[in-house]
């Protein structure tokens, strides 16, 4: 049996960009931060703190909700960013930007006891470092010698 027989009832593998992999880890990250905020609604405490005006220890004003829309902003636009930035300048602004929201996911969780919060904290940690782990492995362009 040769290898084009073999492959006949193989399934395609097709290998897949590094851009297009960060950009699909950061869509899967906002989509999992946008349900744990959602979630976070259905929750008696903290519905009766955003009735009082505050969330997490922070008042709910102006300034707080324009800080968490750039929070916000910045995995959005890396959504489009890993696609279009050159590889140098995408390689370390996935690096960092994801080290750092790696951090404030962790420190978000800190003394977290509802199980959904923990879980979605973990997984966009995991997403976080799979989009650190693939910037840092970015695959060097081989060079042909002519």
């Amino acid at each position: 049996m040769n290898s084009s027989q073999k492959a006949a009832g193989a399934l395609e593998d097709v290998k897949i960009p590094v851009k297009l992999k960060l950009s699909a880890l950061w869509a899967a990250t906002l989509f999992l931060y946008a349900y744990g905020d959602i979630f976070g609604f259905f929750r008696p405490d903290v519905i009766e703190s955003v009735k009082a005006g505050k969330i997490a220890g922070f008042q709910i004003n102006q300034v707080f909700l324009l800080a968490v829309s750039i929070y916000i902003l910045i995995p959005s636009a890396m959504v489009f960013l890993a696609l279009v930035l050159k590889p140098e300048v995408n390689r370390w602004a996935n690096l960092i930007v994801s080290v750092a929201y790696f951090a404030t996911i962790v420190l978000s969780a800190i003394g977290e006891t509802w199980a959904y919060y923990v879980f979605l904290s973990l997984a966009e940690s995991v997403l976080t470092l799979l989009i650190a782990w693939h910037a840092w492995k970015w695959p060097q362009q081989q060079v042909s010698a002519l």
